[in-house]
């Protein structure tokens, strides 16, 4: 089967498209990589969005218009990428949306929003569209992330010793080989944040991490930061821009950030997400980390990472050939596969839900919606062709 992912992570920057082509054989799921298309949101729609996210208060209507925009900005991305990498022929999408808020208290989610109505997609595309995944893991009583976890799973079940999957977008999460996974806290957010506010809204991140290679780190704004609770909470948990956003840096570091330059606020910002991602490695005794997601991209970070790792190699999931771009894009074309197949795409571990969970809602394409007979098998492991 031909499947499309649909990925916009929390640096809200633009929509990645993965397709990718997926069988069952016996216990084994098989994934060939077709490759990825990326379109980043146009300024009107990222500026709309930047203003919706929290802790900004948001009329009805912008949420509508969002919900719209997104949407329609999935399905032509979704549209290009059948066209061009797919050749006309994909058969299903799986699209995450645009997490705009994950309503979390204390250990507990009580609900989470993804924007992006999957109407637009499967009128534009004419294929059945799989959307919304996290809701039902949070019913369950799971925390509805990281998703990506049972997908991890398969993937590295068999590697030797302890390897986690780490990815780094605007927050960073880790699924280890027992299934525990969590969100470790900042992976780009903050330093993204301090880029902005830096350059009066010139830049958008800290590009190859060239501010932070010129800087020093703070060591009291490091503690200041260090300190916060969230880091000391167990496994599961899950956070996001609810808590990581501009104002935290203001309103928690105000003091030992005054008067810092540019390049020392955002060498330390990225130590920041350096040593927080490091003990979380540490905390399950992983023996090789295998990353992926925007923050790979970043020079000083993975520096900065492998640095406060020493004896555990820190590769990329390219090295594995899985591109680390496209990872996440990936991972929900094999969710929105599970799903059609009735099949769960939770691991409890992962999430503390109760109970393993069939994920999404079905939008059914032009020509309806027919499901496929349920596998005799589960997969258990995944395959990469």
């Amino acid at each position: 089967m031909l499947v499309i992912g649909l990925m916009s992570g929390t640096s809200y920057d633009g929509i990645d498209a993965a397709a990718a082509e997926l069988r069952l054989a016996g216990d084994t799921l098989r994934l060939k990589p077709l490759g990825m298309v990326s379109e980043p949101y146009d300024p009107g729609l990222r500026d709309l969005l930047a203003g919706a996210l929290p802790p900004a208060a948001v009329p009805l209507a912008d949420v509508c218009r969002l919900d719209t925009r997104i949407g329609q900005a999935f399905a032509a991305t979704a549209a290009r990428a059948d066209a061009e990498l797919c050749g006309g022929a994909a058969e299903l999408i799986a699209s995450h949306g645009q997490t705009v808020y994950h309503w979390v208290d204390g250990d507990r989610v009580h609900g989470t929003l993804q924007l992006g109505q999957p109407a637009w997609i499967a009128e534009a595309t004419g294929l059945p569209v799989v959307a919304d995944f996290r809701p039902r893991d949070v019913a369950a009583g799971g925390q509805g992330a990281p998703l990506v976890s049972l997908v991890d799973l398969l993937w590295l079940r068999g590697r030797p010793g302890t390897p986690v999957a780490l990815n780094i977008g605007g927050i960073a999460n880790l699924t280890a080989p027992d299934g525990t996974a969590f969100d470790t806290g900042p992976g780009c957010a903050l330093v993204d944040a301090a880029a902005r506010e830096f350059s009066g809204g010139r830049l958008a991140y800290d590009a190859d991490g060239a501010l932070a290679a010129r800087g020093r780190v703070h060591g009291p704004l490091l503690e200041r930061l260090s300190a916060d609770p969230y880091y000391a909470r167990p496994a599961p948990k899950t956070t996001g821009k609810e808590l990581f956003h501009p104002g935290y840096l203001r309103a928690t570091a105000a003091q030992p950030m005054a008067g810092l330059s540019a390049e020392d606020t955002l060498a330390t910002l990225t130590e920041l997400t350096a040593r927080t991602i490091a003990d979380a490695v540490r905390s399950v005794v992983a023996t090789e980390v295998i990353a992926s997601g925007g923050g790979t991209r970043n020079p000083a970070l993975m520096r900065a990472l492998a640095a406060a790792l020493p004896g555990v190699p820190v590769r990329v999931s390219d090295d594995l050939g899985l591109p680390s771009a496209a990872k996440e894009a990936y991972a929900f074309a094999v969710l929105g596969f599970l799903t059609l197949h009735g099949l769960a795409g939770t691991d409890p571990a992962s999430t503390g839900a109760r109970h393993p969970s069939i994920l999404g809602s079905l939008t059914p394409g032009r020509d309806g919606l027919r499901l496929p007979a349920r596998p005799e098998q589960t997969p258990v492991r995944l395959e990469l062709e």
